[in-house]
């Protein structure tokens, strides 16, 4: 029986990225959406400061974990963290917060 590769494809990747101000927000979504598996980019900015931008990548495809790494690290950016990771033959919903079912629990206290 054969060996899985370590390379499995993802479904979906949500990263923290700090990435220079060059490439810009839409060069940089628009050379990842370039990238082999990739089907759809989200690039959302949550902090500029002089030198660099924080954002929020969302990525959708099939899609290689290490090499959308590299690619930003080629960039001038890095990934501060992996906020989100979907793999496997179907897209999980994951429940709201107020979808959560919580059990009331009453104590009857003694007197």
């Amino acid at each position: 029986m054969g060996r899985k590769s370590n390379s499995a494809k993802l479904r979906r990747l949500v990263l923290d990225v700090l990435k220079p101000h060059t490439p810009t927000l839409p060069e940089f979504a628009t050379k990842l959406s370039s990238m082999p598996g990739v089907e759809g980019v989200n690039v959302t900015l949550i902090e500029i400061d002089r030198d660099t931008e924080t954002v929020k990548v969302t990525i959708d495809g099939e899609l290689d974990y290490g090499k959308i790494r590299a690619a930003i690290e080629e960039w001038g950016g890095v990934v501060h963290s992996v906020d989100e990771v979907v793999a496997g033959s179907k897209m999980v919903r994951e429940a709201a917060p107020a979808e959560y079912k919580f059990k009331l629990r009453t104590y009857e206290g003694k007197g």
